[in-house]
């Protein structure tokens, strides 16, 4: 199968530091290629994801200055790129190219949902679904849809061959992901000031309202036994969950999946976490970490960490989060969409200039 998958022109695939979608598409066209299918990843210049890629922007634009214009710049090239190479099914990973995908009628298009199914984007989905299979992330996210067709639910995946089992040597609890309210930052610095246990905080920090909440709510709170280490490389992730006691991931909305639980789970660190979203999919709540839903519950938990197995912890990423299992799901999705739709014009050498 021909497979042309389109980033978002926003980061690099995979990205030098923060960005889930981005690490997301690195490890599926990997998985892809591995199981036989050629990839064309349609990208930013910069990107290092070794595939087949076509790119219009030889960087990343970055996320603080997003444009619709230069997005559509990027989708337009990756259709005709994707056109020419013949692929058998595009896999759009924006939003402006679920609409512009409407120039290509004989090209089978399938999308993923990485956000929550609401407000604008909710209108453009319930829209587009008709046409386009929408892919979700977690089954909490898929019952949040409404009247949003929904093609199949695909758990993310991670390159366990990357990824060693530590012993929890550091001593200290991790937080990892934006700072921001909604990822529980100044939570997990409560709950680990109450318990005693030392907290590194690795966290995107680059916009303005990242700025100015750290300035306003985190930094003050930091001191002691509490360090902000910023927003950190795959290596030192790496590197710092292998020597974590546990993830401390207090989220405070329904994240619709939490790629860095399963970066956890993959190093053998358990992970405690508040229950919304995708959580109760990822933690197996006494076995892989512990489910807990306010501040007292979330120190008890913290404190019974060293009853939990590294091993069991890395045995369930292998089982259920793995990269072969993830481009397994799509491929066969990508399959089931080809049947049904039929053969593509631009497949067919002997049609494809009609």
């Amino acid at each position: 199968m021909r497979v042309a998958v389109i980033a978002p022109p926003w980061l690099a695939v995979p990205p030098s530091g923060y960005g889930g979608t981005e690490l997301v598409l690195d490890v599926l066209c990997r998985g892809l290629e591995e199981q036989g299918h050629e990839v064309l990843l349609c990208t930013t210049g910069d990107s290092t994801c070794p595939v087949a890629r076509h790119w219009v922007f030889e960087r990343s634009l970055g996320t603080t200055a997003i444009s619709p214009a230069a997005e559509l710049h990027h989708v337009i090239e990756a259709y005709d790129a994707a056109a020419a190479w013949r692929a058998d099914i595009v896999h759009d990973h924006t939003i402006t190219g679920l609409a512009w995908g409407e120039a290509f009628p004989t090209l089978p298009v399938v999308t993923t949902n990485h956000g929550p199914f609401e407000g604008d984007l909710a209108a453009v989905l319930r829209r587009v679904g008709r046409r386009v299979p929408i892919i979700a992330i977690s089954h909490h996210q898929a019952s949040t849809a409404g009247s949003i067709p929904i093609g199949a639910v695909i758990h993310h995946g991670i390159d366990l061959s990357r990824c060693e089992v530590g012993d929890g040597g550091g001593g200290y609890a991790l937080f990892l992901g934006r700072m921001s309210p909604d990822k529980g930052v100044t939570t997990a610095i409560t709950v680990a000031r109450r318990a005693g246990v030392p907290l590194k905080i690795a966290a995107k920090m680059q916009e303005r309202a990242e700025l100015e909440y750290f300035a306003e709510r985190v930094r003050p709170m930091l001191g002691g036994d509490i360090e902000y280490v910023g927003e950190v490389g795959p290596v030192a992730k790496g590197q710092l969950l292998r020597d974590a006691l546990c993830l401390l991931n207090p989220i405070a909305w329904a994240e619709p999946f939490g790629m860095v639980m399963i970066e956890a789970l993959a190093h053998g660190t358990p992970v405690v976490a508040t229950p919304f979203g995708s959580a109760p999919e990822i933690v197996d709540d006494g076995q892989t970490g512990f489910l807990r839903n306010d501040e007292d519950s979330l120190l008890r938990a913290l404190e019974r960490v060293p009853e939990l197995d590294r091993a069991s912890c890395r045995q369930v990423a292998e089982e259920r989060f793995s990269m072969a299992r993830m481009a397994t799901e799509h491929a066969a999705f990508y399959a089931a969409q080809l049947e049904r739709h039929g053969p593509s014009l631009l497949s067919d050498p002997a049609t494809a200039d009609r």
